[in-house]
């Protein structure tokens, strides 16, 4: 039978591809055939999208794409460039493809056909807002249709599914990712979007009065790296980052703030220089030295980049020996590093990293416009908010789990109510099926994400349903971050019959030997089908690691890719996690590898009684001279590692710690060890500090009178805070920066209460009650205090006390009733609750 999933882009030739594979633009206006913008996207398609969506799916939305540019004013206007590259284009980033353009352009082209660009780009973001608001969840990205249908997303969700939208109209989009801030623990992405003959910038589903303004323009004026990858052969003014065989990756850095080259010159132990280095130009973040960057060392041993001005570690590696330093534009170019460490390196280093300061100035609207979409933004709260009252509360969801199940009762409720607008389509599931098997459905639903409940395809349960075993390894549908689609049925029917559930090195041996290898066609690593992968017969590593799980699920052998080590696993009938090597090491005897024990050595440092992972501390393996980070679950903590007696594979370590200032700097150290088998290594952990005792910064009047909402009453600090030491936070309802203060402070509820003191939360000038109450988190610590500075008293007063305009919210400080300020945010910081803690602490 014909394949339907054309894989026509394999017979394209280097050339074609590299030559841009481009339909005849050379005349104005001259608008190419469909069949002409098809072959485009082939000659320029990555193998998952190729494998993953029939031809006729990007000829539909071809069609699309050509229908906006005909039906829209500025369809003309657009250069061929831009429109080929931010237009045409499906994917935006690493999300789930669906049929988007075609719904989005019916119902915003009558919203955005008599605007000029600019305001159609400003009117689709109101759109936008009305159908998605802000909320974190996992990495993996939802498609633009599942955002809708949630009404909700993470930055990168938001973002995706507002280049969707511009796009559908014909307005050239991109997305625009910080991969790591420099200044606070965490990444955003937002929009840039192309009119009147150049880029213009705003926040996904967060409409401002005009472009170029948002919330994060002052985090964004600190960033060492703001990038965008751009599909196919793409020749603008930017610099390039990294060129591959299917696209761009550039730097728009100086696009948001202020930028210099850095220049590194990588020489071995006898000072002389090293050609073909790997050279990671790293942003401290999330308590690991994150590659922003990754260049490789020419001729003479030279590596660059253009970054903003703050410090970044550069590690180099020849893949024996490796080195590390400091580098920043400041210091005299080139900075030298040396390879002087090897793989059996133990000892540590130390370095004060410094972030970018603030720079830029912010456009001001009108009063009159920020009423006006304040207005806007209101109503548009309201009608998602209407939308999202259809979904099941836990009463209404008690009420359908009694109908399906008791014996499932309690994780039915759970998994209706995280599933949003899904809701629907499980409950008709459960409903179709037999007693016994909707027991095995709910199962199902429960060993998936909260977030794959809430865009799951009812028939990716049903398809789970078709192995026996009801083993977590084996029922479970989701691999990875993979697209989930529905794979046993067509695997047991079409896999070779040889292939036993007792025999998984024969499947090994088999997905060797058929799946072919291919590191050409998927450069961004995008993840893909199993299903996918069994059709075109070929995959990435990890591609090929998801099939070869699937398929051993199908066949009902236990199998997994491990979470923090990323390998390929089967269960041995003994329950030992055997590694799947796919015959590429001589050592491929089905074995575990040699394993030792960790132990950590750790003084608890002020309120620092037990590190958290990616917090205060992480953990990578030295592979080839370079770090790969072990990616243990986000609420891990030292204890936890240690009370759960895991095992690392015998080799090289790096564990870096690092202590977050208020100012965005940090006191890092990296410790490396050696772990041997069948021993447990004892690696200090020791978290620096700053040796400077708490200091006076500045003054705040704590006689300051505010709204407090739940007295209705008006009244002072100080008549809320008694005497002592107190944390005061100034927001801003409906930002995304405030909701970070909101959840940091609820994650830490327990200590802050045991704390005592009061924390006050006072909403800005202009915030409504409702506004308000729909930012807060209900598990706020119980001496958190909320409350609205309704005539922008407080403001005055900080602004006053500490000398200086309050330029961004949040603002945070510490202060006490004598009215000194200990401490003083500013602006987007991730752990602030953390940064009260010990700040308090320091007062005791």
């Amino acid at each position: 039978m014909k394949n339907k999933y054309c894989l026509r882009y394999f017979l394209l030739t280097p050339a074609l591809i590299a030559g841009g594979f481009i339909f005849d633009a050379s005349a104005a206006g001259t608008i190419p055939t469909k069949e002409e913008c098809v072959d485009y996207l082939y000659s320029t398609m990555i193998l998952p999208d190729s494998a993953d969506y029939s031809r006729e799916f990007f000829s539909r939305n071809v069609e699309a794409s050509l229908q906006a540019r005909r039906e829209l004013p500025w369809g003309d206007s657009v250069p061929e460039r831009e429109w080929r590259h931010f237009v045409l284009p499906v994917r935006v980033n690493n999300e789930d493809l669906d049929s988007a353009r075609w719904v989005f352009y019916k119902e915003l082209k009558p919203r955005v056909e008599h605007l000029s660009m600019k305001d159609a780009i400003l009117e689709v973001n109101h759109w936008c807002h009305e159908k998605v608001t802000y909320q974190p969840s996992d990495a993996r990205t939802s498609s633009p249709l599942s955002a809708v249908s949630q009404a909700i997303g993470r930055c990168g969700e938001e973002s995706t599914f507002t280049v969707a939208a511009l796009r559908s109209v014909g307005i050239p989009a991109r997305q625009v990712y910080t991969p790591r801030w420099a200044h606070t623990d965490d990444n955003h992405a937002w929009v840039e979007a192309w009119a009147d003959g150049r880029w213009w910038f705003f926040g996904a589903c967060e409409p401002e009065p005009m472009l170029n303004l948002a919330w994060f323009n002052a985090p964004a004026s600190r960033g060492m790296l703001m990038h965008t990858v751009v599909s196919g052969p793409y020749d603008g003014p930017e610099e390039v980052i990294s060129r591959d065989s299917k696209g761009v990756e550039i730097n728009v850095t100086s696009n948001y703030a202020k930028t210099a080259p850095v220049t590194v010159k990588v020489v071995d132990k006898a000072g002389k220089p090293v050609s073909d280095a790997y050279v990671n130009f790293s942003i401290y973040n999330y308590a690991e030295y994150y590659p922003a960057i990754r260049r490789k060392s020419d001729a003479d041993g030279m590596a660059s980049t253009i970054a903003g001005l703050g410090d970044m570690i550069v590690w180099a590696s020849d893949e024996r020996n490796f080195g590390l330093a400091k580098v920043n534009s400041e210091m005299k170019q080139p900075i030298t590093v040396t390879l002087d460490k090897d793989a059996t390196f133990a000892g540590s280093m130390d370095f004060d990293i410094v972030p970018p300061q603030p720079s830029g100035e912010i456009p001001t609207p009108s009063a009159a416009q920020v009423a006006e979409n304040d207005r806007r933004k209101a109503q548009e709260d309201s009608i998602r908010t209407a939308y999202t009252a259809t979904f099941l509360d836990a009463e209404e969801a008690a009420r359908v789990a009694d109908t399906l199940t008791s014996a499932s009762r309690d994780a039915l409720i759970k998994i209706l109510t995280e599933s949003r607008g899904n809701h629907k389509r499980i409950v008709s599931l459960l409903s179709a099926l037999p007693e016994a098997e909707r027991e095995r459905a709910i199962r199902v639903l429960s060993l998936v994400s909260e977030k794959d409940r809430r865009d799951l395809d009812p028939e990716v349960v049903t398809d789970a349903l078709e192995v026996a075993s009801d083993d977590e390894y084996v029922l479970n549908p989701r691999i990875e971050r993979e697209p989930l689609r529905p794979f046993r049925e067509e695997f047991l029917k079409n896999l070779p019959a040889g292939l036993s559930q007792r025999n998984p090195s024969a499947l090994e041996a088999w997905t060797a030997a058929n799946i072919e290898l291919d590191t050409y066609n998927n450069p961004k690593r995008i993840r893909m089908s199993p299903l996918g992968v069994f059709r075109a017969r070929k995959a990435d590593r990890k591609a090929r690691s998801t099939f070869f799980v699937a398929a051993a699920r199908a066949l009902e052998i236990p199998a997994r890719i491990d979470p923090v080590t990323a390998k390929t696993q089967y269960r041995d009938a003994a329950g030992r996690w055997i590694d799947v090597k796919f015959g590429e090491t001589a050592d491929a005897a089905a074995a575990p590898a040699a394993q030792g024990k960790l132990s950590f050595d750790f003084k608890p440092q002020g309120r620092i009684s037990d590190p958290g992972y990616y917090t205060q501390f992480s953990i990578s393996r030295i592979e080839n001279g370079l770090p790969y980070l072990l990616e243990f679950d986000e609420e891990g903590t030292m204890k936890g590692l240690e009370e759960a007696d895991h095992g690392f594979d015998a080799g090289q370590y790096a564990l870096t710690t690092g202590q977050r200032m208020a100012d965005g700097s940090v006191l890092a150290r990296t410790v490396f060890f050696q772990v041997e088998p069948d021993k447990t290594a004892t690696v200090p952990l020791e978290i620096r500090q700053n040796g400077q005792g708490v200091r006076i910064i500045g003054g705040f009047n704590a006689e300051t009178l505010y709204d407090d909402l739940a007295s209705g009453q008006r009244k002072s600090v100080i008549s809320t805070t008694g005497r002592g030491f107190y944390s005061l936070a100034l927001l801003s309802a409906g930002h995304e920066p405030t909701q970070h203060v909101i959840n940091d402070l609820a994650a830490l509820s327990g200590e802050l209460e045991a704390d005592g003191r009061k924390i006050m939360l006072i909403f800005r000038q202009g915030s409504t009650p409702e506004g308000v109450k729909r930012a807060l988190n209900a598990g706020l610590p119980k001496n958190a205090v909320i409350g609205i500075d309704s005539d922008g008293s407080l403001q005055r007063a900080l602004e006053e006390g500490m000398e200086a305009k309050v330029k961004d919210y949040p603002a945070v400080i510490v202060a006490d009733t004598f009215n000194r300020v200990v401490l003083y945010s500013e602006g987007y910081t991730i752990g602030i609750g953390n940064t009260l803690l010990d700040t308090l602490t320091r007062v005791e």
